[in-house]
């Protein structure tokens, strides 16, 4: 869900999208599941929210998956 109505914004694909680009600012392409992990430690987040996340991002331009499975910032 996006934008929630009924439950706390910390579990949003907005607000997650935008702890994965604080992430990939520090350190621009990070593999997919340290990334996870680096995510599950800020934020107590679900591995279907995350793909979600990364989804959306995907979907806006800010991050694409490479072929050897890292997460990468795109300019």
């Amino acid at each position: 869900m996006l934008l929630p109505d009924n439950i706390h914004p910390e579990l949003s694909i907005y607000y997650n999208g935008a702890i994965v680009l604080e992430e990939l600012q520090v350190s621009s392409v990070l593999h997919i599941m340290d990334l996870y992990q680096k995510m599950k430690i800020k934020n107590e987040i679900s591995f279907s929210t995350y793909v979600l996340s990364l989804d959306w991002l995907y979907l806006i331009g800010a991050a694409k998956l490479n072929k050897q499975g890292e997460v990468e910032l795109c300019s």
